[in-house]
């Protein structure tokens, strides 16, 4: 362990804590947490940040503990960690939200372990693994009829002849996403010919074995045709969902993260992803990300991610607040439905900027549409007045974060 940043608990700290003290451990401080420790702090609910990361969310208003790690990719090291830091710090039965897909996997593996300190939203491993493994959630969408591009499974790189019939290009991804996101820091990969796809393929094997290397059609369209659907699902139903067009991605062509996001109404999507998840048995947060296929009209299931997501802050503006939705189910307290509405705007400033840029040189883009988008933004993922450090941080930070994770 490296360090420890401790504040004293606000006199109204756990206003909202049916005994008084039960507060919220997040895991991972990027925007993407500090989303959750604003969502939880402002409601008067102490939250623990806890990172491996220099991160902006130590440096909200909202933190009450700040503990940084040494490793957080290892499982079994990382549920040591947290276990130590639990313990230390007296957080028995504060609520755990994990930031990254290998948290969700190491949480949900552990969950009998972690439970006995941590409440542990995170689902039983029958339910993750269709969000961890692409195979899985390729199969269960087949099984369930839910449009997926076409995807195939090579065992090897002399399998690839079974695809000389098929015209380029190819995207070639992962099966499990961490296994190649932080080789590589990027999402998938795009081959434009055969030949290409021969060498990208053998690449990406030599980084995560060969039976986790899957070759897709790529959908044509850019960030205008990416939508999601986003809930807090418990019992087979939605409790708050929201529907969401990532306008603007970074990077452009394979989107690590949204850099802008308005939220829409696409029913057929809500049915869709409610059909997945009461398959699959889901519990708690969860997104799943589509693309529009202007060749069929079809959206097209592409990923499912098992916890918060980037901009889940938007559903706190518009209506849904997934993250405090979490918290006040974890701690029986009442929570009812609820919906986001439509025309509501998200932007992360350091990441959509010069996204924008490449987009306005490529000619996707045009500077009026841009400037408009900006007007009818909402939502800030880090700059606040109210909070304003996070901001201020993460301006100094982007060099690191353009090293770490490629932004």
């Amino acid at each position: 362990m490296n360090s420890t940043f401790v504040r004293p608990v606000p006199a109204t700290a756990t206003a909202d804590s049916p005994n008084g003290v039960v507060g919220a451990v997040v895991v991972g401080g990027c925007y993407q947490g500090l989303g959750i420790v604003r969502s939880l702090g402002r409601r008067g609910v102490p939250v623990c940040v806890v990172d491996d990361e220099l991160s902006v969310s130590r440096f909200s208003r909202y933190s009450t503990h700040s503990v940084r790690l040494a490793n957080l990719r290892d499982e079994r090291e990382a549920i040591n960690a947290l276990i130590e830091v639990g313990e230390r710090l007296g957080l028995q039965g504060w609520v755990l939200y994990p930031t990254r897909e290998e948290l969700v996997a190491a949480f949900s593996r552990n969950r009998s372990q972690l439970s006995k300190l941590f409440r542990v939203p995170t689902p039983e491993w029958s339910s993750v693994q269709f969000a961890w493994d692409k195979r899985n959630t390729y199969r269960l969408a087949k099984e369930l009829g839910i449009p997926t591009p076409a995807t195939h499974y090579p065992e090897n790189i002399d399998q690839l002849a079974e695809l000389d019939g098929l015209a380029a290009p190819f995207v070639i991804k992962p099966a499990i996403k961490e296994h190649f996101l932080y080789a590589t820091k990027a999402k998938a990969w795009c081959a434009k010919s055969h030949a290409e796809l021969r060498t990208l393929f053998q690449k990406a094997a030599e980084l995560v074995g060969p039976g986790e290397v899957m070759v897709q059609e790529l959908i044509p369209g850019g960030g205008m045709q990416q939508f999601a659907y986003c809930a807090f699902f418990r019992n087979g139903e939605a409790i708050g969902k929201m529907v969401a067009r990532r306008r603007r991605q970074h990077p452009l062509q394979f989107g690590r993260s949204s850099t802008y996001v308005e939220t829409v109404d696409v029913p057929v999507l809500e049915e869709l992803s409610e059909r997945f998840l009461r398959a699959s048995n889901y519990y708690g947060l969860v997104e799943l990300e589509y693309k529009l296929d202007p060749r069929d009209g079809q959206y097209k299931l592409l990923d499912v991610n098992a916890r918060t997501w980037g901009y889940h802050s938007l559903g706190t503006r518009a209506g849904v607040d997934f993250s405090y939705l979490l918290y006040a189910d974890q701690v029986g307290l009442p929570v009812s439905r609820c919906k986001c509405q439509p025309g509501i705007g998200w932007v992360r400033m350091t990441t959509d900027l010069p996204t924008a840029f490449m987009a306005l040189l490529d000619g996707d883009l045009d500077l009026k549409s841009y400037v408009r988008s900006l007007t009818n933004c909402n939502v800030e993922a880090v700059f606040s007045r109210e909070d304003p450090l996070p901001g201020l941080a993460e301006v100094l930070l982007v060099p690191y974060l353009a090293v770490k994770r490629g932004f």
